[in-house]
């Protein structure tokens, strides 16, 4: 009796599920551009992604900028290079802690009601019913859900990171004393547009891989009355490592073709 692959080597199941999960991607990408495109459900998924995530993610955003800011003056105070505290921080907040921060709360709320939703569906053989009919799922389901994800992301990576920098003014200039005009100074010296754009890329990317990830799980829950759950958790879990590991490369990427700009 042949053994089954996954018992023969330990890691094709997990290769399988990449494969698949890619292969989703790529299935997305492709019917992006099929007409009729879903404009109600696109809206819909848009308007209840905003609002299960605007009210945590600016409440996230405050604390992330006023950590950062209270962190790096306390640094800078004692290297001497408090005019230096405003560039830091709004550099830090713009390039990592905004985009993060949308990734986290797209994958955490967004993310975990788009894959148990999915998950329902296929559970009640909705999903199977659909390509009965020869309607595709990616194309009526997933495809929204993911450009719904990825257009929310960009709008609250924006909110973000305003409301970081608001937050990291406040705690630097009023708690910790900072000057108001060196903060300003330094900002607009070493900052520059491309900053705000790699920001947004990065939430464009992250939002894209949460929709992904998580109608992936929906899609593919595990069997058993738990399945939905188990997919949800799975699917928050996944999207967190994913994203951590694309920060890395489209940051190094980043550093290594845009140079600073000096003082």
């Amino acid at each position: 009796m042949t053994a089954p692959s996954s018992a023969r080597f330990p890691g094709a199941g997990g290769l399988r599920e990449t494969g698949k999960l890619f292969a989703l991607a790529l299935d997305v990408l492709r019917a992006l551009p099929k007409r009729p495109f879903q404009i109600r459900e696109f809206i819909q998924q848009c308007w209840f992604l905003a609002g299960v995530t605007i009210l945590p993610t600016a409440l996230v955003a405050i604390p992330f900028g006023a950590v950062i800011a209270l962190q790096l003056g306390s640094l800078t105070r004692q290297l001497g290079a408090q005019s230096f505290t405003g560039a830091a921080s709004v550099l830090a907040i713009i390039q990592q802690a905004s985009p993060i921060v949308t990734a986290l709360l797209i994958a955490g709320a967004g993310g975990s009601a788009i894959c148990a939703d999915l998950g329902s569906r296929k559970i009640r053989e909705e999903i199977d019913a659909m390509e009965v009919l020869g309607v595709s799922p990616i194309h009526r389901l997933v495809v929204p859900r993911v450009l719904s994800a990825m257009l929310v992301a960009v709008l609250l990576n924006g909110m973000v990171s305003v409301v970081g920098v608001m937050g990291g003014y406040f705690f630097n200039v009023i708690m910790q004393g900072g000057t108001p005009g060196a903060y300003m100074a330094s900002f607009g010296a070493l900052a520059q547009l491309s900053d705000v754009w790699i920001g947004e890329i990065k939430a464009l990317c992250f939002g894209f891989i949460a929709g992904v990830v998580a109608a992936y799980r929906g899609l593919n829950p595990p069997p058993g009355p738990k399945g939905v759950g188990d997919a949800v958790n799975q699917s928050v879990v996944i999207t967190f490592l994913l994203l951590f590991a694309v920060n890395f490369i489209l940051t190094t990427v980043y550093l290594q073709i845009v140079p600073p700009q000096g003082m």
